[in-house]
C-alpha cells in the first residue's frame, strides 16, 4: 500500500548565492588592411539576483527542508565588436505568506502580503570591456574589468501563518471540528487528544465578511517552554488579530484549562494573552446545562469582561452569534492596523550620491589596507593579469588621494597594499 504525508514545515535554513557578473572582453577590431583596430571588447553580462517571492499556492516550507544552495545564473563574457554579454537569469524562491526571512539574528524582510517579493541577493555587476576605456590619450588600452562576486547569504526561514482569528485551546478542545463546521477546511478529527499536528486554515464567510481562521495545534502547560507541541505552533497565533478561546465543559475543571491555555500565552517571548480574545464553550450537546453554566460561571471569575459564547459545532448550535462577534472584532483590528499604517508611513527621501569614503590602515610592518567600497570595489574587478589593468587601479589610487595617505604612513617599494581580497606592491 502506498501512502502520501503531508509534510508541514515552518522553519528552514538556506544559502544563497546571486550571480557572478560576466567579465570585460579585451579585443580589438580586425580591419581590412590594418593588423589592429580600435578595442572593441564588450562589457559583461549582469549577474542574475536570487529573489523570494510569496507563492500563494504554498503552505508549508518543506522545500526547504533539507539545507540546500540556491544559486541565480552568471552573467556571460562581453564580445569582440563591443558585445554585451547576456545577463545572467533571476532566482525565484517561492515561499508561503508569512514567511519571515533572517540573516543571524536580524530580520530581512517578513513578508506578510500575499504578493511581497523581495531581492535577497543582488548578482554581481559585469566588467567593463576594454572599449569602456578608450579616451584621447588612450587610444588602445588593453584592460578589462573582471566581473563583481553576487553576494551569497546563509538565511533562516520561518513561516507564520497570516489569519485573521486563531483557534486555541487544549488538546480536544474541538478546534478543528469547529473550523471544519465554519470554513472549507478539512482538517484531520477524531475522539482522541492531538489529532491536529499542524496548523489548518479555512476562510470563513458572515454576512458576506470574510476573514481567515487558523487552528493552531492544541497547546499544553509548558508549552512556552517547549514541552508538548505548542512549542512549535505559538509563533503561528503571532500574526492573528482574535483569539477563539475554545473550553471543553465535560472537562474535570473547565476553569483550570483556561487559566493553563491563558498562562502559556502570556509566557511566550511576545504576550499573546494580550490579543483581543472570545471565550467558547464548546461540546454543549456532551453536557448537560447545568454543568455548563457551573462552567461558564468559574470562567466569569477569572476571564472578567470578556465576551463568553456556548456552542455545539456539531449540532450547529450558537455559531453564528460567535463568529458575528469574531467578525466585528477582525474588522477593528484592521482599520487600527490601517491607521497604524498611516501614521507611521515613512516620508520618501531622494537618494543623494555621496562621496567615496575611505581610510588607510597599517596593519603591521610594511602591510597597509586600503578600505572604502569604491576602492574596493575597483581592486575586485581589476584583472591583475593585465599590466593595464593594474596601472589604471595605480592610477585610481592616485587620483583619490589614496596614494598620498599609503605614502605620508611610511610605505616604501615593495611594501604590500592590500584592497579587499586584493593585494599590490607599492611601487613609489
Amino acid at each position: 500500500m502506498l501512502y502520501s504525508i503531508n509534510m508541514f514545515v515552518d522553519t528552514a535554513t538556506i544559502e544563497l548565492k546571486a550571480g557572478k557578473g560576466g567579465d570585460g572582453r579585451s579585443s580589438f577590431r580586425h580591419e581590412k588592411y590594418r593588423a589592429m583596430g580600435g578595442p572593441d571588447g564588450g562589457d559583461g553580462g549582469r549577474g542574475g539576483d536570487v529573489i523570494i517571492r510569496v507563492d500563494h499556492n504554498l503552505n508549508t516550507l518543506v522545500a526547504y527542508r533539507n539545507a540546500q544552495t540556491i544559486r541565480a545564473e552568471s552573467g556571460e563574457g562581453g564580445g569582440g565588436n563591443r558585445s554585451h554579454g547576456k545577463n545572467g537569469l533571476d532566482q525565484i524562491v517561492k515561499v508561503p505568506q508569512g514567511t519571515q526571512v533572517w540573516e543571524d539574528d536580524v530580520l530581512v524582510v517578513d513578508l506578510t502580503g500575499p504578493k511581497d517579493e523581495s531581492i535577497i541577493a543582488k548578482g554581481g555587476r559585469g566588467g567593463f570591456g576594454n572599449a569602456h576605456f578608450k579616451s584621447s590619450t588612450r587610444q588602445a588600452p588593453r584592460n578589462a574589468e573582471l566581473g563583481d562576486p553576487g553576494e551569497a547569504h546563509k538565511l533562516r526561514l520561518e513561516l507564520k501563518m497570516v489569519a485573521d482569528v486563531g483557534l486555541v485551546g487544549l488538546p480536544n478542545a474541538g478546534k478543528s471540528t469547529l473550523l471544519s463546521v465554519i470554513s472549507n477546511a478539512k482538517p484531520e478529527i477524531a475522539a482522541y487528544p492531538f489529532t491536529t499536528l499542524v496548523p489548518n486554515l479555512g476562510v470563513v464567510d458572515v454576512d458576506e465578511f470574510g476573514f481567515l481562521v487558523a487552528d493552531i495545534p492544541g497547546l499544553i502547560e509548558g508549552a512556552s517552554e517547549g514541552k508538548g507541541l505548542g512549542d512549535e505552533f505559538l509563533r503561528h497565533i503571532e500574526r492573528t488579530a482574535v483569539l477563539l478561546h475554545l473550553v471543553d465543559p465535560s472537562s474535570p475543571d473547565p476553569a483550570a484549562d483556561y487559566k493553563v491555555i491563558q498562562s502559556e500565552l502570556a509566557h511566550y517571548e511576545v504576550d499573546l494573552s494580550v490579543k483581543p480574545q472570545l471565550i467558547v464553550i464548546t461540546k454543549s450537546e456532551t453536557v448537560d446545562a447545568k454543568t455548563i453554566t457551573a462552567a461558564a460561571k468559574a470562567i466569569k471569575k477569572i476571564a472578567g469582561k470578556t465576551p463568553i459564547f456556548i456552542i455545539s459545532a456539531q449540532a450547529h448550535v450558537g455559531l453564528l452569534e460567535v463568529l458575528r462577534a469574531a467578525a466585528e472584532l477582525v474588522k477593528a483590528a484592521r482599520a487600527a492596523r490601517e491607521r497604524h499604517i498611516a501614521e507611521t508611513a515613512i516620508p520618501v527621501i531622494e537618494t543623494i550620491d555621496l562621496p567615496d569614503f575611505w581610510r588607510v590602515v597599517t596593519e603591521e610592518d610594511g602591510i597597509f589596507r586600503v578600505i572604502g567600497e569604491r576602492i574596493e570595489g575597483f581592486a575586485r574587478r581589476t584583472n591583475f593579469e593585465e599590466d593595464d589593468g593594474v596601472r589604471r587601479l595605480r592610477d585610481i589610487l592616485a587620483k583619490t588621494g589614496v596614494a598620498r595617505e599609503i605614502r605620508r604612513q611610511g610605505a616604501v617599494d615593495g611594501d604590500i597594499i592590500r584592497i579587499g581580497d586584493t593585494e599590490l606592491t607599492w611601487l613609489s
